[in-house]
């Protein structure tokens, strides 16, 4: 029996007595066509709320008391607020600055990964933060990583059970995040089956992440305990998914705009939209601006064919149900927690008015609650940018060795980019002088290394069809958040490098000696600490063009910088344990040891 729970301000009294018009309600919407999706209906009729909770559902007007707020919803459609079951809280925006975005958008749950705040602020220092924003508009939900995104000494003390039990104690935790490194699963491994386990005795979900899964390993993960799966790009993989009782949430987002291939799981293959939901996972600042948020997700299912209202069901009492709280979000019945959102059409799906936790906090587009100041320094930093200028500024630590001192030449194991993320490998024979392999400026090639932040040790690779005009940059801003050097030039490299060293972390492009562009990224060294999103939009659209003009030639710079440090995906993968080719998980060359 799932165990979720929500702590609400109304009681079983307040909503009775409202329900009857014994109490005037706080907040009355009028007249509006009130979207059921728990019986798919639209029907004409009032809402009354008190505190923070819906009580009346009808036609009756009794609950209008002298103080009142009454909203005359005439002739628009009054419904659940969204949700997001799968956010990332860290592309350069933070929590605040996300909410400050998407509320007006109607998105009044966000459910987010934990993952950068927790390697970074700890369980003591996540669970003071996630206390803090509770004082957010709009409700700030929380899963668990019970691994990182890249393979590291001492991740399994980091995530050990007890700490993560510990995290999950909190309401506001409902399950563990993503398990990227889902082969854990089909092998058994202990750690990972522990994990889920003490979520499953909670009563919690357990999110999950199955990229290039066949049909017989998802039912080793589903047997794992995996509730939910965003990674399906084809309908194919979505019918796979839900045929073996995942819940499926098809994606829409910038690295992965699939949503018009696989709706047509429903739209063509007509399948039941009960265990369906939908998600942005993570959009990059420039495409939330430009496509919306979850409104975004429902313009698109719309415009590919799926009825209005069950496109609704889809971000609301669906994602609820799978978040085991249905019983107190995601609809408009007594009961429920008043997220409330007044739209002209069910076609823009973009709210006159949004209703939070009981509460006015945007209208026309326009946030109009207040947002709390969060301290970000409060919270201890448990991995800072301690290397040294002295090891950061050496140009040639960011040389790749060679693998022997006295030969003139060496076969070198390539990243090549194939596209934004996905690589592959490509032998290069290059010159080796002074026991490194040197490149040459014309042959599309930069060197790159992953410098820890403490500068105990230095991961070596070259790549090829991603940055080859850059001279040196280096970035935070990577799944490992360790210090990501990139570039033709191993000087301007280090100048970099050391500058991302006395920011504590962010994004910096040095040419001809000179820094060119700076994004101090002081949060977990992924965020800004603005809590306005246009800044982490005007970041992501100054780093996304001057890479352009670089040479870079995908469409999305900061999902390429993230996930070229990551142990999941197939090819080549610089990472804490050295370059790896992923799929046999086999290291090709390990870090040095600096010290």
């Amino acid at each position: 029996m799932r165990r979720n729970e929500l702590p609400l301000k109304a009681t079983r009294h307040d909503l009775v007595k409202v329900a009857q018009g014994i109490r005037p309600a706080d907040v009355f919407l009028r007249g509006g066509k009130v979207v059921n999706v728990y019986s798919g209906e639209i029907l004409a009729g009032n809402v009354a709320i008190v505190q923070d909770r819906i009580a009346y559902v009808g036609t009756k007007e009794a609950a209008i008391g002298e103080h009142t707020l009454v909203i005359d919803a005439q002739g628009q459609y009054v419904t659940p607020g969204f949700i997001e079951p799968h956010a990332h809280p860290w592309v350069l925006y933070n929590p605040v600055s996300l909410t400050e975005r998407v509320l007006p958008l109607g998105t009044t749950t966000l459910v987010h990964d934990n993952l950068f705040f927790y390697l970074h602020f700890g369980a003591d220092g996540f669970t003071r933060m996630v206390r803090d924003l509770r004082a957010l508009p709009g409700l700030q939900l929380w899963l668990a990583r019970i691994v990182a995104q890249a393979e590291y000494e001492g991740e399994r003390e980091d995530f050990a059970t007890d700490r993560l039990s510990a995290v999950l104690e909190l309401p506001d935790v409902i399950g563990t995040a993503e398990l990227t490194r889902w082969p854990m699963l089909c092998d058994a491994d202990p750690f990972a089956l522990e994990a889920i386990e003490a979520a499953k005795r909670r009563g919690k979900i357990s999110d999950g992440h199955t990229a290039g899964a066949s049909y017989d390993r998802l039912n080793a993960i589903v047997g794992a305990g995996i509730s939910a799966c965003h990674e399906a790009i084809t309908t194919q993989e979505v019918l796979d998914r839900l045929r073996l009782g995942m819940w499926t949430a098809l994606r829409n987002s910038s690295l992965r705009p699939d949503l018009p291939e696989i709706i047509r799981a429903v739209t063509e293959h007509r399948v039941s939209t009960g265990r369906l939901l939908m998600t942005t996972d993570g959009p990059n600042p420039a495409h939330l601006e430009e496509q919306g948020f979850v409104d975004g997700l429902l313009r698109t299912a719309v415009q590919a064919g799926i009825p209005p209202v069950q496109a609704l069901q889809m971000v609301t009492v669906n994602a609820a149900t799978y978040l085991g709280l249905d019983e107190v979000l995601g609809g408009i019945a007594p009961g429920r927690r008043a997220d409330v959102l007044v739209l002209p059409d069910l076609e823009a799906f973009r709210p006159s008015r949004v209703i939070a936790g009981g509460e006015v906090v945007a209208q026309d587009g326009r946030l109009t609650a207040l947002l709390p100041e969060i301290d970000w320094t409060a919270y201890p930093e448990a991995k800072p940018i301690t290397v040294s200028a002295q090891a950061a500024l050496h140009a040639k630590t960011y040389l790749y060795p060679a693998p022997s001192l006295e030969a003139k030449q060496a076969r070198v194991p390539v990243i090549r980019f194939l596209s934004t993320v996905i690589t592959s490998r490509e032998d290069r024979t290059l010159p080796v002088r002074d026991g490194c392999v040197h490149i040459s400026p014309d042959e599309g090639l930069v060197y790159a290394a992953l410098l820890e932040r403490s500068g105990q040790w230095i991961s070596h690779a070259i790549i090829a069809h991603l940055l080859d005009g850059v001279e040196g940059l280096a970035s935070t801003y990577n799944t490992t958040t360790q210090i990501l050097g990139i570039g033709k030039d191993p000087r301007a490299i280090a100048t970099a490098a050391d500058r991302v060293r006395s920011l504590g972390g962010g994004i910096v492009l040095v040419e001809h000696e000179q820094i060119v562009l700076e994004i101090p990224l002081p949060l977990a060294g992924m965020m800004t600490a603005s809590s306005s999103f246009t800044t982490a939009l005007r970041e992501n659209q100054t780093l996304q063009a001057a890479a352009s003009q670089r040479g870079y030639p995908f469409h999305d710079i900061l999902y390429s910088l993230l996930f070229l440090t990551c142990d999941f995906l197939p090819g080549l993968r610089l990472t804490p344990l050295g370059l790896m080719d992923v799929k046999p998980r086999r290291i090709l060359l390990p870090p040095t040891l600096l010290r």
